[in-house]
């Protein structure tokens, strides 16, 4: 029992027994009374500023009551309603409502920024897809040379100074795009690749690409095969390559003597 000689033990008493108040105000944020559940308990808060074991008795009584919550879609949480009493008012006051979750909660994913949401092929006609300053996969053209000690490779895209392109892609930008692509359908993995007569590398149709990727990757000009007008890499192939011949797996029959058709005429004999 609280002395009830102590201010502060009797304000707390009368905190702690206003669970009507509180639950009207849970049931006002709710919009519902079905919403909010039992009486989950109350918890003593220390007051904003309240320093030593006086500040109580000179800044008031803070306690923050929980109910259970009906919210569907929110298990585990519940609602926090925060009352006060200022030192020497008799008067409750409420000072916040909140839906809060609790250790057994179902909590939301964690926030995934979207340029790390999206996957290939999510962007669709219309939609616009800026890139990020920091984005690794890119480099200011201007610092191409200064790169050119750690990336041997930029030395190839120096020409692009001047050229209205702001930046080029880095070798990073360019590592992740050759290891994409490999991996992918017009790659030396692929089942086509696997039963082809031969390698891109040595196909009159191969349209290798300009710059450091020269010797990785190109692009198809054949009609007929299921790569044309795609980027390939230089050990993919297909069965339209343009050295490939027809080899004969059965002996032909030879025919040494003229043969005619008699089923529209007689064949007279001596």
């Amino acid at each position: 029992m609280a002395d009830s000689s102590d201010p502060a033990a009797a304000g707390s008493d009368v905190l702690s027994a206003a669970v009507d108040l509180a639950r009207a105000a849970a049931v006002e944020t709710a919009g519902s009374a079905d919403l909010v559940g039992d009486h989950l308990g109350v918890t003593a808060e220390q007051p904003e500023g309240a320093v030593g074991p006086d500040a109580t008795a000179l800044l008031g009584e803070v306690v923050t009551h929980s109910f259970a919550s009906r919210l569907p879609g929110y298990v585990g949480w519940h609602w926090a309603v925060t009352l006060a009493r200022v030192a020497g008012d008799e008067q409750v006051t409420v000072d916040e409502v909140v839906l809060l979750p609790g250790d057994q909660a179902l909590l939301a994913p964690a926030w995934v920024p979207w340029h790390e949401r999206l996957r290939p092929g999510d962007l669709s006609v219309g939609d616009v897809l800026p890139s990020t300053e920091d984005d690794p996969r890119l480099v200011p053209t201007y610092t191409v040379d200064d790169d050119a000690a750690d990336d041997p490779e930029a030395a190839a895209v120096a020409a692009e100074l001047g050229l209205g392109r702001e930046r080029v892609m880095s070798q990073q930008g360019r590592g992740d795009a050759v290891a994409r692509w490999g991996a992918g359908d017009f790659g030396p993995r692929s089942s086509m690749a696997r039963h082809a007569p031969g390698p891109c590398v040595t196909c009159g149709f191969f349209l290798p690409l300009a710059g450091s990727l020269r010797h990785a990757l190109g692009a198809c000009g054949n009609a007929y095969s299921p790569a044309d007008g795609h980027v390939v890499t230089v050990d993919y192939g297909c069965g339209a390559h343009s050295q490939a011949t027809l080899v004969a797996d059965d002996a032909t029959e030879v025919v040494t003597s003229a043969r005619y058709d008699t089923g529209t005429y007689d064949v007279l004999t001596d």
